[in-house]
């Protein structure tokens, strides 16, 4: 019952939003990589200028592979870019690069949701791996008290996602007030930034909703195998 049971159609919602929010994303990335910026500046320069601008030093910048694989590493202090945006002048890719450079200026200053994020990634990233291996074992052996304590768990990783909203909305605003205000970026550029930035936003929005839908299956589970006890 446990893996071919009625309660997956609770996610049905969060897998059709997260199949739009990749592929518009896609779509949006993949149209403004195609049109070149003015401002004269690769991904890595962008990175380079922002920081040195908002008086950071302490961040390095690397290239990694991948596309769209862009991110912040707080603890090793370093923003990596993708082969994408590392070399690329287009449009979206220094939308996507100043969002990352968002994140070290919020780590730089402190950003309250991003401290908090910071704070229990590490917890998170076991718990979310072991809430599972709890919840399975206790519904295959009808233990309520397991059931129970992976759901706490999970709750702890549907907390986090919570959490990096602001984070990532925080991150596309300063990067639209910095391209628009200290860069000068035109505004038809700057719309297509917008765009593309509104797009990956989609990408957390949905996640945040599937763990949510995820969590509500548990306690549906957990009802069941609860009730069948008492």
């Amino acid at each position: 019952m446990f893996f071919f049971d009625p309660s997956f159609i609770i996610l049905i919602p969060g897998l059709i939003l997260a199949i739009i929010a990749q592929t518009y994303v896609q779509e949006r990335f993949n149209k403004y990589s195609k049109i070149s910026s003015s401002l004269n500046m690769t991904g890595a320069e962008l990175a380079k200028f922002m920081l040195e601008s908002a008086g950071i030093y302490d961040v390095r910048i690397e290239r990694i592979p991948g596309k769209l694989s862009d991110h912040y590493d707080p603890n090793a202090k370093v923003v990596r870019l993708s082969s994408s945006t590392y070399d690329s002048n287009s449009v979206a890719a220094l939308g996507v690069v100043a969002h990352e450079i968002g994140h070290a200026i919020q780590h730089a200053t402190k950003y309250v949701p991003l401290v908090i994020r910071n704070g229990i990634a590490p917890v998170v990233s076991i718990t979310s791996n072991l809430s599972w291996i709890l919840f399975i074992a206790g519904f295959l052996f009808f233990n309520i008290a397991l059931i129970r304590i992976g759901v706490l768990l999970f709750s702890l990783a549907v907390i986090f996602t919570l959490i990096t909203l602001p984070v990532e909305f925080d991150a596309s605003k300063r990067a639209v007030k910095i391209l628009s205000t200290n860069i000068m970026m035109p505004p038809n550029e700057l719309n297509g930034v917008k765009q593309v930035l509104s797009a990956a936003a989609m990408t957390y929005v949905a996640g945040t909703l599937m763990a949510i839908l995820q969590l509500i299956r548990m306690l549906f589970l957990a009802g069941l195998i609860g009730g069948n006890r008492d």
